[in-house]
């Protein structure tokens, strides 16, 4: 079975962005776990900090065991950043996706005026995000990506817990083996080397043909990598 797998979903989505990654790591037998973070999918409604997202994932670790290798996309990296520093015991191995940026300089910028402007909609943005995921994703990532529900009003919470973050530096106190992967044509890579050099031990991988969303671009192949971490983190920890 190998080392369990925790998967944390990016802002506004839900554990139904990882349904593709699901399924084809349980065929392989892997036990692996998709919790919402709050104020996301079925917790719609809570309030977000990062505290309470760390909690999250440190309990979805102890459901599966009390190791495990977290993988967490955009919000979900950042989230499982802070979850590695904050307990190195339990993350065994960490999948960091697109989220290789300093939020501090760049999230607010990027993030905090789209959200203002979507805000001011009568569904709050929800038809807009809708539509964008449907343009920009196959169909069938689209489809796991909405469904779980959108939950727009989290995101100024989010923005404000995230914006704080020293990522950097939380991953320099993080011993353990990091794998920083972002799709070749995500904008989220610009400190990609930084984050690399801030790593005990790091590997750094880009994925042809990917976005932000590179792992329903690409489910495949982005299952294939985490199978591989899994697989060295399962070797090296007897897991």
């Amino acid at each position: 079975m190998g080392v369990p797998i925790v998967l944390a979903h990016g802002l506004r989505l839900s554990a139904s962005m990882w349904k593709p990654q699901l399924a084809q790591l349980r065929e392989q037998g892997r036990c692996v776990v998709a919790p919402d973070l709050p104020g996301h999918g079925e917790r719609q409604g809570e309030t977000f900090s990062l505290d309470s997202a760390v909690q999250t994932l440190q309990a979805a670790i102890d459901d599966v065991g009390g190791r495990a290798l977290v993988v967490g996309l955009s919000l979900g990296g950042f989230v499982g950043i802070a979850a590695a520093a904050a307990d190195p015991q339990r993350v065994a191995g960490l999948v960091a996706v697109s989220c290789t940026v300093q939020p501090v300089t760049s999230l607010t910028q990027m993030y905090r005026l789209p959200s203002v402007l979507l805000d001011r909609l009568p569904d709050r943005g929800k038809a807009v995000n809708s539509a964008f995921h449907r343009l920009t994703l196959p169909a069938d990532g689209a489809e796991a990506a909405l469904e779980g529900g959108l939950s727009m009003e989290v995101a100024p919470e989010v923005i404000d817990e995230i914006s704080t973050m020293d990522t950097v530096e939380l991953l320099e106190s993080y011993p353990g083996p990091v794998w920083l992967v972002n799709g070749a044509r995500d904008h989220f890579r610009i400190h990609e080397r930084r984050f690399l050099e801030a790593c005990t031990e790091g590997r750094l991988l880009a994925i042809p043909r990917a976005g932000h969303m590179v792992s329903l671009d690409q489910p495949d192949v982005f299952a294939r990598v985490v199978c591989d971490a899994a697989d060295v983190v399962t070797v090296r920890t007897g897991l």
